[in-house]
Order: C-alpha cells, then sequence, then structure tokens
C-alpha cells in the first residue's frame, strides 16, 4: 500500500472513479472495477468494499485481491472482526498488523491470511454508515494520515453513488437506497391510519456531483456560499431580542461555528483532493455527525449547531430544500426529525399524518396533532436518510408501524384496512344524535377534548355533548411572547360562541414537564414530569394565572363558566387556586364586569395522592377529572414516554381499576360529578369497563366518541361490573381475559 497519497493523485483516482461510474453496465461489474481502480491507485494487495446486508450484517459485494468466490458469501455482524468494528464505530481503523488488534477474526474462505496491513474506512453519508472500504497489504506497514484521508474523500463519493443507485445488481446488499421497501416499527403519539406521500420538513439534500472538474471553481463556490451563510447568522444575531441573554448567546455560538477557520480549511482540502463544493461540505458533516454519537452531551449540542450550518450551507449550494417550488402532494404525510407546535399548525389539516424521528407523546407536536385528529408516529428512526419527497407511505397509528415504499401486497392490505375503518366511520355517524345508553337503560355522557378553535366544529359532527377539556396552553406555546390578556378574552370568547351553550371544560395554563414555553426559562430538572409544571407553576406565577381567569370571566360575558386546575397532587394546592379565583371573580365584579351566571372549579386528578385526600376536597370541588395518562404513569412508575415500559401496564389492571373505583365512590359519597380525561376514555373496551365501574362521563378526542358510544349501546354496564368484580375476586392481574370473553360471547 502507497504510504502516501498526493492531491494530484487523489483527483485522479475520483475522476476514474467518475468515469466508471458514468459507463453503462451493471452494479457488480461497476463494483468489480472499482476495487480494481482503488487497489492500483493506492499500490495496494487488495481493495474489498463491505455493505450493509440488514441494519446488523455487512456483506462482502467486492474485491481485488482476495478469493473471488467468497463474494456474496462472506458476512460479518457489525461489531465483529475490524471491519464490523469500523462499522460499529463510524471511525477509521489503521493498523499494520492487523491479526494483533482487539476484535481481528480471520475468515478462512476469502485467503486473507497472508495480508498484514489493514486500513478500514467506513463508507459514510450524513452520519450512516452504510459499508466499510478496506485496502490491505502483504507488507507490515501503517498508512500515512494523507492515505487515510484519501480514501476517506473516496468513501464519500462511494456514498454518494450507492444513494444514486450506481451500484444495483446481484445480491441483496447491492438494492438501490431510497427504492427499497423499509418497516419502521415506532411509537404511538397519536392513533390513527393514514396513506400518502412523504412531505420532508428539511428536504434532504441530493449530491449528484461529487466529483469536480475545476478544484478552483470550486473553491470560489464554497467561499461564495460561506460568506452568504455567515450574513444570514449575521441578521439572525442583529435581529434576535438582546435583551434574551440565553438566546443570544447560542446564536454567538452558532456565528463562531459559522465563521470557524478550520471547518472552511478542511472542507478545501476536501475539494483540492477532487470533491465538489457540495460533497466537501456534505463529507465534514458525516464525519461530525459520526463524532456526536460518541460526545458528551455538551459537546453533542455544540455539533448540533455545526450539523444544522452544514444543511443550511448546502441548501445554497444546491439551491435544494424548502424554498425549491416543490408541490406538497394532494396527500402530504409530513417526515421529520421533529417539529415545533407553530410550523405544525402552520400545515394544519391538509396532512394526512405525520411521522418524526424523535419526539415523545406529550410534546408540543403530540398535542397539536391530537387536536388536529392526525395520526402522529414517533421515533421513526433514520426516516429522514431514507425517505425523499413523494415516497408513497402508509401509517399504522394502532400497531405503531411505518410502511415506507410499501410493496403491492402490504399497500393493498392496509387500502383494506382503510376501506374498513371509514365503513365503521359510517356505521358511527348514524348514531351521532343519538345517546351512549347502555342495555340496562344507564346513560354514560360523552365529551370531547379540544385546545384550538379549529377542534369545535367536531363538538357537532361527533356528537360530543360537550367540552370536557380545553387545553389553553397551545395559546401560550405557538407564539413567541406570552399573549395579550384581550387576544385570550377574544379567543375563549370564539370558544364558548362555537359551543352554542354546550358545557366547555377549561383548564388553566398546564406547562412545564415537556410543555416548556419559549419564552419561559428553561428548567434542568432532573424528572421534569414530576417537577416544577401545572398547578405549581401557576401558584408561583400568580401573575399568569391571575390574567388568564379573568380573560375567562370577561369571555364569558354572563355565561356559565367551568374552570380546571390541573395536576393537584394535594388539598392545599386545590384551596388555594380556589382562594385566588373566587378573589379574581370579586375583583372582576368590583370592576364593574359581567359575572358569568354560574362558576364551577374543579380539579383534575393525576397523580394516586388526591385518592386518598382529606372528605373536603372532594365537597369542596364542584367536580374532578381523572387525568388518566398521567395518573396511570404515576400508579405503575413507568414513564409513558418510554416505550419499553409504558405498554407492560394495562388500564385494566385489577390494581389499577380499584384506584378508579375508590375515587368513584369518594366522589359518590360527596356528591361531586366525576369524568375520565385521556387516552383510555377513547378506547372502547377500556372506556366500557370505566363506566362499568361507576364513571359517569368520559372526554376523548372527537373520533373516538363514535367507537365508544357505539360499544356501550351493545352492552349491559351491570353485567360487565358483575364480570369485572368476579374477575377481581379470582386473583388475576387484568381483568381483560374476562371482559374479551364477555364481549365475544355477546357479539
Amino acid at each position: 500500500m502507497a504510504a502516501t497519497a498526493s492531491e494530484t493523485d487523489s483527483r485522479q483516482l475520483l475522476r476514474r472513479l467518475r468515469d466508471v461510474l458514468n459507463e453503462e453496465s451493471a452494479g457488480q461489474l461497476r463494483l468489480d472495477r472499482i476495487t480494481r481502480l482503488i487497489a492500483e491507485s493506492t499500490g495496494s494487495d487488495v481493495c474489498s468494499i463491505y455493505l450493509f446486508r440488514d441494519s446488523e450484517t455487512l456483506e462482502l459485494c467486492a474485491t481485488e485481491g482476495l478469493n473471488p468466490e467468497a463474494v456474496h458469501k462472506t458476512r460479518l455482524r457489525i461489531g465483529e472482526g475490524l471491519v464490523g468494528r469500523v462499522a460499529r464505530s463510524g471511525m477509521p481503523v489503521n493498523t499494520a498488523d492487523a491479526p494483533s488488534e482487539p476484535g481481528f477474526r480471520y475468515m478462512p474462505e476469502t485467503g486473507e491470511e497472508v495480508f498484514s496491513s489493514f486500513l478500514g474506512i467506513p463508507i459514510q453519508r450524513l452520519g450512516e454508515t452504510i459499508g466499510v472500504l478496506v485496502v490491505q497489504s502483504r507488507q507490515p506497514r501503517r498508512c500515512s494520515e494523507e492515505a487515510v484521508y484519501a480514501l476517506e474523500v473516496v468513501a464519500m463519493v462511494l456514498a454518494e453513488m450507492a444513494e444514486l443507485g450506481a451500484f444495483v445488481g446481484e445480491g441483496a446488499a447491492l438494492a438501490p437506497l431510497h427504492r427499497k421497501s423499509v418497516m419502521f416499527r415506532t411509537g404511538i403519539g397519536q392513533e390513527g391510519v393514514a396513506a400518502g406521500r412523504v412531505w420532508l420538513h428539511e428536504p434532504r439534500v441530493v449530491v449528484t456531483n461529487p466529483v469536480a472538474d475545476d478544484p478552483k471553481a470550486e473553491m470560489i463556490r464554497l467561499q461564495q456560499a460561506v460568506e452568504q451563510l455567515r450574513i444570514t447568522v449575521d441578521d439572525m444575531l442583529s435581529l434576535a431580542d438582546t435583551g434574551d441573554k440565553e438566546q443570544r448567546e447560542v446564536l454567538e455560538t452558532y456565528r463562531m461555528f459559522a465563521r470557524s477557520a478550520g471547518w472552511l480549511r478542511r472542507m478545501e482540502e476536501d475539494i483540492a483532493r477532487g470533491l465538489s463544493a457540495e460533497a466537501a461540505v456534505e463529507k465534514e458533516q458525516s464525519l461530525a455527525r459520526a463524532r456526536m454519537a460518541h460526545a458528551a452531551p455538551y459537546l453533542r449540542e455544540r455539533l448540533h449547531d455545526l450539523d444544522d450550518l452544514s444543511n443550511r450551507l448546502l441548501r445554497i449550494l444546491t439551491g435544494q430544500g424548502r424554498d425549491t417550488g416543490a408541490e406538497m402532494p394532494d396527500d402530504p404525510v409530513l417526515v421529520a426529525r421533529n417539529i415545533g407546535p407553530g410550523e405544525l399548525l402552520e400545515y394544519g389539516r391538509r396532512l394526512k399524518g405525520i411521522v418524526l424521528e424523535e419526539g415523545s407523546v406529550g410534546s408540543h407536536a403530540a398535542i397539536v396533532a391530537r387536536a388536529l385528529a392526525i395520526p402522529l408516529l414517533i421515533h421513526a428512526e433514520r426516516i429522514t436518510t431514507e425517505a425523499l419527497n413523494g415516497d408513497p407511505i402508509l401509517l399504522d397509528g394502532e400497531q405503531g408501524i411505518v410502511h415506507l415504499r410499501p410493496e403491492e401486497t402490504v399497500a393493498a392490505a392496509f387500502r383494506d384496512k382503510i376501506a374498513m375503518a371509514a365503513k365503521a366511520q359510517e356505521r358511527y355517524a348514524a348514531l351521532r344524535d343519538q345517546p351512549a345508553v347502555d342495555l340496562s337503560g344507564q346513560r354514560i355522557a360523552l365529551h370531547m377534548n379540544a385546545g384550538l378553535m379549529a377542534d369545535l366544529p367536531s363538538l357537532k359532527g361527533s356528537g360530543a355533548e360537550g367540552v370536557g377539556l380545553f387545553r389553553t396552553e397551545l395559546q401560550f406555546l405557538v407564539r413567541n411572547t406570552v399573549p395579550r390578556r384581550g387576544e385570550l378574552v377574544a379567543l375563549y370568547r370564539r370558544v364558548m360562541d362555537a359551543a352554542d351553550g354546550r358545557r366547555v371544560v377549561f383548564r388553566t395554563l398546564d406547562i412545564g414537564s415537556d410543555k416548556v414555553l419559549p419564552y419561559m426559562k428553561p428548567q434542568d430538572e432532573p424528572n421534569p414530569a414530576m417537577g416544577w409544571r401545572a398547578i405549581r407553576v401557576g401558584l408561583e406565577k400568580k401573575g399568569i394565572m391571575r390574567m388568564q381567569l379573568q380573560a375567562l370571566i370577561r369571555a364569558a360575558d354572563g355565561r356559565p363558566l367551568a374552570v380546571m386546575f390541573p395536576f393537584i397532587a394535594q388539598f392545599d394546592e386545590f384551596r388555594e387556586a380556589r382562594e385566588h379565583f373566587l378573589s379574581v371573580l370579586e375583583h372582576e365584579r368590583r370592576l364593574g364586569h359581567t359575572m358569568p351566571e354560574k362558576v364551577e372549579i374543579g380539579a383534575m386528578v393525576e397523580t394516586p395522592s388526591m385518592a386518598f385526600a382529606p372528605r373536603q376536597f372532594f365537597e369542596m370541588t364542584d367536580f374532578i377529572s381523572i387525568g388518566g395518562n398521567d395518573l396511570k404513569q404515576f400508579f405503575f412508575a413507568a414513564d409513558r414516554e418510554n416505550e419499553r415500559v409504558r405498554r407492560r401496564y394495562d388500564t385494566l389492571n385489577v390494581s389499577f381499576l380499584s384506584l378508579v373505583h375508590r375515587i368513584v365512590e369518594r366522589c359518590r359519597e360527596a356528591g361531586t360529578p366525576l369524568s375520565f380525561c385521556g387516552e383510555d376514555a377513547g378506547r372502547p373496551i377500556e372506556a366500557t369497563c370505566l363506566a362499568a365501574i361507576g364513571v359517569q362521563s368520559l372526554s376523548m378526542r372527537p373520533a373516538s366518541i363514535g367507537p365508544v358510544k357505539h360499544l356501550i349501546r351493545r352492552v349491559n354496564l351491570k353485567e360487565l361490573r358483575a364480570v369485572i368484580e368476579s374477575a377481581c375476586g379470582s386473583g388475576v392481574q387484568s381483568v381483560r381475559p374476562a371482559v374479551m370473553d364477555y364481549l365475544r360471547a355477546m357479539s
């Protein structure tokens, strides 16, 4: 193997590579010629290319110097041998004595025992390793930094060509990127099914010209683009609110990276080696992403800044990105790493579904998706690097599965599923004006959850009797500043007008935990879900709570008003919040504002502690709503953001039902109306069981009202209660099997 590699040698090799790639030939033939070319150009005895067959397995796809019969037969698990080590770490392995290296594995079918030195380079694109490029020699010598660098440039071109489908051919590992059917197992942020075409929130730049003929021209293009980027960052800084010290510090760091001489120098060196300006930017971005995976948390944030700058620079160089004039498809499914509530609201109800690489079930995006009744799937790892605009995509929000570019058999089965769901919706629509009355004559009140004005048209269409929960925090989350009282008055008035006399329960500001206001200083808490949130914030920041309560009173303008305080964990919190509300009412009366015809002050029970609260709590509250999502996570000590644990615990668990029943009984003794709000209220089987044990009112997303009503009208709640009590007495962990047997026997 050559110990050094000049810039001229590197450019010549890249040009010869490009010529090979431009020839009309099958993918395997291209790979064979490439390995021969690299071996000759570097003076190596062996050049091999390994590509991922699946997420865990590397396959030898081409070689010059090893036994050709091993091609498509030799396979390694990620982390296995030196090749697997390169794939796992995303970093080169350069050694003069391969057998003495930790993790070395001898593959007898390849005939590599005579080769001592080894250099393995990850073939990466945007931090994702798609294979490994290996050169070996008989002589025991370590490659120079120049040689390693030259082969990194070559690997970059191979990655780009793989993306463009240059190696399509025999062997599963040669299937082109962005053409294969891919299935992602995901978390569920909002249930539902959808079929459509991909619309990338941040379209990924595709580099089609990785090799450049004129390095000087590419240098000029890069320098001009970097200067444009720096001007953009400076403009961002000058427009920033100078009173926000933290925001300014972030932008100053951003500007520091944009003006990094080292970053620019490395990209210029890449161009000197023969890469185009775009490919040089992407090469450095891939290396930064590989480092990001192993960096300390505080460094990872800085590398994220560099990653974002690289994306901006690529969009400047290529003209690709958000403002390219591409038209959103008629059936768009939004695909993104993450997205804020304001950006999601801009898309609105045009979206058929949303798929995020990150996100959480309680995130701002999830809240907006629920409000818009759009299926949302989260934790779809690497989907933004796999998907392209216009790709067909299927979302199964019941199972937590995304099919990207599905095969026809999958698409046909999915169409059948959507058709069946549509027929069911027609059946539910026929029940819209019918009450939720079971076979024994017991009536259950069904209400809907809302958070936006856009939700209110569903009030009539869904058959809901009112709004059991109006989330007031969305108007705070989608803005960069605190909304004015007058704006809130106008909004709440429109909500009551749209309800047209139906009861609306307004939940006061529920922020903190995962709902952090853009203009509120983030709290560095080890466990935000159990930290400074909801009523705890309201009682400390009474000015904001006072403004919101004043807005609600004025918006009511003589009409009935129902207000609920969230996350009450002890009696004194509710008592203090209630006294504050009564003092605001009195103040508004003295100012001459019209008082509500009737005022109801309620509490949301989301912690097990309140099941054991003093009797006075239940007597003092005008109504209580069980917040099922939080109550369940705290009862089982299972974070609902954690997919590994949250599905282990069943709502129909005997212990959890016993807790809910205790709250039911305590409310019955005090004569306090009780409702249940949360995901389980909208699941027909769970909702019907809650009704059977005494919950008289359920609040859910509008789309769930039809299915829940349909099941309640088909059962006898007294009989179902007897089934549940019998199962509880038998010592089982969950009553679900007994309930399902009862329901099957009915049908």
